[in-house]
């Protein structure tokens, strides 16, 4: 199949200059920032692993400038857009390629495998700050799931899910039970158009076969884990009493049983010691 009617390294975007010619701004309300950079863009590409063969399921297309870059190097682009009025230019941006499938609507609100054909797949996004945590989540509980998410967020969020043991949050654990986040690249702010107030990073997590805690024991896992850092000051041994409406005395046993001193905070344990707290809990 001819995937595209280009050859030569693709042209750049102007995104100011299309939402002009089309009447249009972005919309604050969805946190549009267009990325436009194309270093940027296909840094995105390279770190994704992108084979020939492979489907990507694309968040956000925006203008199309990423979507190009991504229809490039896969054997298929499946794009969701939420915003009707981008539709116009995106189809104009993307016209001649015969890899990508538009779809209009809310991610949060598809399932990923009833619009996905295959069952083994990639997720390349450059995503609105807001929807971070609730789109890793409908990702990464979906079935099947990906086998690799490369977003673009905010690189103080990208530090939050990278984060190690003394800094761990409920965002962190989140992330981190399915696969292995990485920080590949950080993008500056001018490399949008319009250029949000901080800088982005790109996060690569390739997930694992099987999540890191047993699926049967994922619901008492993150029941435990919110508990813990419902009251972040407090010691777990208080956060989780409280969380879960169990004794301190109680809560005191189970982190006993699994070697965690009770005056330690959420943010201290790893994932490893949040498994053996999970496995031990009645």
């Amino acid at each position: 199949m001819t995937r595209s009617r280009f050859s030569a390294p693709l042209p750049p975007l102007n995104s100011a200059h299309i939402l002009r010619k089309y009447g249009l701004r972005a919309d604050k309300s969805l946190g549009q920032n267009f990325l436009q950079d194309t270093y940027a863009l296909e840094k995105i590409v390279a770190i994704s692993g992108i084979l020939p063969t492979d489907t990507v399921l694309e968040i956000g297309p925006g203008l199309g400038a990423l979507t190009r870059h991504l229809a490039a190097a896969a054997g298929q682009v499946i794009a969701v857009e939420l915003d009707e009025r981008l539709f116009p230019p995106l189809k104009d941006v993307i016209s001649g390629w015969t890899n990508i499938t538009l779809i209009q609507g809310d991610i949060l609100k598809l399932t990923p495998s009833d619009i996905v054909p295959a069952t083994d797949y990639l997720v390349v996004a450059n995503i609105p700050y807001y929807i971070t945590s609730a789109l890793l989540r409908h990702l990464l509980e979906t079935s099947p799931r990906p086998r690799r998410v490369v977003l673009t967020i905010q690189k103080e969020v990208a530090e939050r899910i990278c984060a190690k043991p003394g800094d761990m949050s409920l965002l962190a654990l989140s992330v981190q039970v399915y696969g292995q986040p990485t920080i590949a690249a950080t993008i500056p702010a001018e490399a949008f158009h319009p250029a949000p107030k901080v800088d982005s990073a790109v996060v690569r997590i390739d997930l694992t076969p099987a999540p890191f805690i047993p699926a049967s024991l994922l619901d008492t896992f993150f029941s435990l884990a919110r508990a813990g850092f419902s009251q972040k000051r407090k010691t777990l041994r208080n956060s989780l009493s409280a969380g879960l409406r169990k004794t301190p005395a109680d809560m005191e046993k189970l982190l006993l049983s699994a070697g965690i001193d009770p005056k330690r905070r959420a943010e201290t344990l790893s994932l490893e010691e949040w498994r053996e707290l999970t496995a031990r809990m009645p």
